[in-house]
């Protein structure tokens, strides 16, 4: 009979297997990273120090550089994030609220992605301007995000039907145009308050 093989070495005492704890923590960098730059970008209409990105993040500024090579790069980063979460929030949103609800959630979630922006956005119009940024399809994006929670207010009666979501999208983006540099919080959701009411059926539409 013939002796059965002898397993595989294993790795040397105190190292890791593979490169994903390696790589778990460089993800996890990353967000706190994105995480903290979207913070300070709110947070400040002026350009931020990316040393108080790297400190408030907990990592060296070595470790932002590597994840990021340049302003424009974390800039890029940050509202590619933002933009993925304000968009995933309408249908999670929409599975826990009433569509009425679900809107008005998403509104106030929409306003703070908008805040984030203008925080960058020097930063965002010259990489568009240059080509150094991919130009994203913010406004597609808002707007079908919208268009999902109208067509389910409209499905239930929650809302009237002839509205086009990226009526709402203008509506929106003219709210916050004319209250940006307001100080006051209670007007922005006096506006969103009324573009929800405006939405609601009347004469049976």
């Amino acid at each position: 009979m013939t002796a059965p093989e002898p397993p595989p070495p294993g790795p040397p005492a105190g190292r890791p297997t593979g490169d994903r704890p390696a790589r778990a923590d460089a993800r996890r960098n990353r967000e706190k990273l994105i995480a903290a730059a979207r913070t300070a970008f709110t947070a400040s209409d002026d350009k931020v120090a990316l040393e108080a990105v790297a400190r408030d993040a907990g990592v060296g500024i070595g470790t932002l550089y590597r994840h990021f090579p340049t302003r424009e790069a974390l800039v890029e980063a940050v509202y590619a994030a933002e933009l993925d979460n304000v968009t995933a929030d309408a249908p999670a949103l929409l599975a826990e609220l009433s569509p009425e609800a679900a809107l008005r959630a998403w509104m106030d979630r929409y306003a703070a992605f908008v805040a984030t922006k203008r925080g960058m956005i020097d930063t965002l119009r010259a990489g568009w301007a240059s080509g150094t940024m991919a130009t994203p399809t913010t406004r597609e994006r808002i707007t079908a995000a919208i268009a999902t929670i109208l067509t389910e207010g409209a499905r239930t009666g929650s809302f009237r039907t002839d509205v086009a979501p990226d009526d709402i999208t203008a509506l929106l983006l003219g709210a916050f145009l004319s209250t940006a540099t307001d100080d006051s919080p209670a007007r922005i959701t006096r506006l969103l308050d009324l573009i929800v009411d405006a939405l609601r059926p009347r004469d049976g539409r």
